[in-house]
């Protein structure tokens, strides 16, 4: 026996209507008042840049105030120690050539190298004689620095 076959059939009353009628968009605010909110934070925002433009402004004055400051004491320390050095160089220059007959420290066997020159007169070694008692990687670190400044 075979049962019967039911036909799928719409509810009784039929199927709701579809919607299809526009549904606008809820509306916060008009558009005055989104002009309104623009300019206020606009407003704000510049109000708060010119706060941290002005502490920027303070600050960077203060830092180079500082530099101005420091820089002459840095010179300063800076040519100390190159001094300290050029000493360090000639103490080892003497001790290297103490067993060198008629070899005086700063000239050439007795031999004043720069003539004309007042004895007083500072001449600026190069930079190969400057670092003749240094290490190696000491001189080619600070080559390098030397090279690119």
């Amino acid at each position: 026996m075979e049962a019967a076959k039911k036909q799928d059939m719409p509810p009784p009353g039929g199927y709701k209507k579809i919607p299809y009628a526009r549904v606008p968009a809820k509306t916060y605010m008009t558009g005055f008042q989104m002009f309104a909110a623009y300019g206020a934070v606009t407003a704000i925002g510049m109000y708060i840049y010119y706060l941290n433009a002005k502490m920027v402004l303070r600050e960077d004055i203060e830092m180079r105030s500082a530099q101005n400051v420091i820089f002459p004491v840095l010179i300063a320390e800076r040519d100390r120690e190159f001094l300290k050095q050029l000493r360090r160089n000639r103490d080892e220059e003497a001790q290297l050539m103490a067993n060198v007959k008629g070899w005086e420290v700063g000239t050439w066997y007795g031999e004043p190298v720069f003539k004309t020159l007042p004895k007083d007169k500072l001449i600026p070694p190069s930079y190969l004689e400057f670092f003749a008692h240094a290490d190696s990687k000491i001189r080619n670190s600070r080559t390098h620095v030397k090279l690119w400044s």
